[in-house]
């Protein structure tokens, strides 16, 4: 019970936000309307794959030290699963811009940055693909790794604050801020951001040990 107790949180967490993100209320916002209710699963989602993104840099990190192939996997398979989660903020953004914006793709400024952010990571994913040789890979997409980090932190967080954006407190689109965000929303908002990590650190967690078995299997 002591290893499973967060896996249960996080989906008790999960369900919860699905059930009171559809049914409590929510402020009445121009543009947004209903739409807010996204909020509890969009922005959850990018908070997670951040969180995974930060778990496969400090294990590259490590890996430059140790040389451990655990460490390696643990930074590959935890891309994996940040891809997962920024595809699905993709996907709930495109979603959520078709009902405020009129259509799933206006090349928003915070749209685009997001989707560079995730090519990123294909590309790291990509490099790894294209090295044979077990150091050398490891060694080569660790050090990429360690700077595509930053490089999607100033795509997620600085850039699009420098240009006008429809996207929420931006271009007259209001934003979340201690008005709008009201208490029923918080009640709901900050359970899904960690019930979204614990899920997303889930996966990661099915994917090492996956990664693992197969490891052993080739090396037998």
């Amino acid at each position: 019970m002591h290893k499973t107790w967060w896996k249960i949180l996080g989906s008790v967490l999960v369900i919860y936000t699905a059930i009171a993100g559809l049914l409590l209320g929510v402020p009445h916002l121009a543009i947004l309307n209903e739409t807010i209710r996204n909020l509890y699963f969009h922005v959850p989602m990018w908070f997670a794959m951040i969180v995974l993104f930060s778990i496969s840099v400090f294990y590259s990190v490590k890996s430059l030290s140790s040389k451990s192939e655990i460490d390696d996997i643990k930074a590959v398979e935890s891309v994996n699963a940040g891809i997962i989660f920024g595809l699905l903020g993709l996907i709930t953004g495109a979603i959520w811009a078709k009902y405020t914006w009129g259509q799933f793709w206006s090349f928003d400024p915070k749209q685009n940055f997001a989707a560079i952010s995730i090519l990123l990571y294909f590309a790291y994913l990509i490099l790894r693909n294209a090295i044979d040789e077990e150091q050398k890979r490891a060694k080569i997409s660790a050090i990429y790794n360690i700077f595509a980090f930053p490089m999607m932190v100033v795509l997620l967080f600085v850039l699009p604050r420098l240009k006008d954006s429809l996207h929420p407190g931006n271009g007259g689109n209001p934003g979340f801020n201690s008005y709008d965000l009201d208490s029923r929303m918080r009640m709901v908002f900050y359970p899904a951001c960690l019930g979204w990590i614990l899920i997303g650190y889930w996966v990661y967690t099915i994917r090492f040990r996956i990664r693992s078995i197969e490891n052993k299997q080739q090396h037998n």
